[in-house]
């Protein structure tokens, strides 16, 4: 039978060092059963003030808290990693890099929905979670499912964050149905998350709001220069070599 894993972590912080201190996850069957799973595990890197202020969590909250390989989720996610299901997070890479460090090694379809967000919304300005959560009106729904789980919503919670994540996936697989009415949904994601996205235009910076070949033919060192010193996500890298290129 089919599963479908949605996660979030929080961390100590989100450097190479970095470490997970919570798991957030909601997994779903064909048969649309639910577990869910909000957990909190130790680890020996000191959490970060600036992690600290975005998820509060605080160290004594992981007092006598388990190992992150020994937290039930992590051992329903070893249990169900084989290629026939399906591991969905928002800006996937950055949890799949954390869950590595415990020893974790996918077998899953990964599905990355700030990506499909930005393939499938490409009209809206900003694709983070939060903004999607109001952009789209998913907080209308969200108060209901929370008590039928029994769960509150925070953000930059774990699993606030990951029935918001539901929620909105939801709406992906209804505009994929729309768009792409032949092809399974979820496979069509799972291609949407390996399709890199052409930015066009900079949501930050001197050159916030234009279009970057504008700003590509007007001032091709700046973007040398973002490649060389700024930590650019995949579609960002993807998007300043196609228009250096040219």
């Amino acid at each position: 039978m089919i599963h479908y894993i949605l996660f979030d972590t929080e961390t100590t912080g989100a450097q190479e060092e970095d470490r997970v201190i919570q798991f957030g996850s909601m997994i779903l069957n064909q048969k649309g059963d639910l577990e869910v799973f909000d957990e909190l595990c130790i680890n020996p890197i000191p959490i970060k003030l600036e992690a600290m202020e975005v998820h509060n969590i605080t160290p004594d909250l992981l007092k006598n808290k388990p190992n992150a390989v020994d937290t039930n989720f992590y051992k329903r996610l070893q249990e169900l990693n084989r290629s026939e299901n399906f591991l969905i997070a928002h800006n996937i890479n950055f949890d799949l890099e954390m869950i590595k460090k415990e020893g974790f090694v996918n077998n899953y379809q990964l599905i990355d929905t700030l990506r499909c967000a930005r393939h499938i919304f490409s009209e809206l300005p900003y694709h983070r979670l939060q903004y999607l959560r109001y952009a789209l009106e998913l907080y209308k729904d969200e108060v209901a499912e929370a008590k039928k789980l029994n769960i509150t919503i925070k953000a930059h919670d774990a699993i606030g964050d990951v029935l918001v994540m539901k929620l909105f996936l939801s709406k992906l697989v209804a505009q994929v149905k729309m768009s792409f009415p032949d092809i399974n949904p979820m496979k069509k994601l799972v291609e949407l998350t390996l399709t890199p996205v052409f930015v066009q235009t900079f949501k930050f910076g001197k050159y916030k709001g234009e279009s970057i070949e504008d700003v590509a033919k007007k001032d091709a060192n700046y973007l040398n220069w973002m490649m060389k010193n700024m930590d650019l996500d995949e579609d960002m890298q993807y998007t300043l070599n196609r228009v250096l290129e040219r």
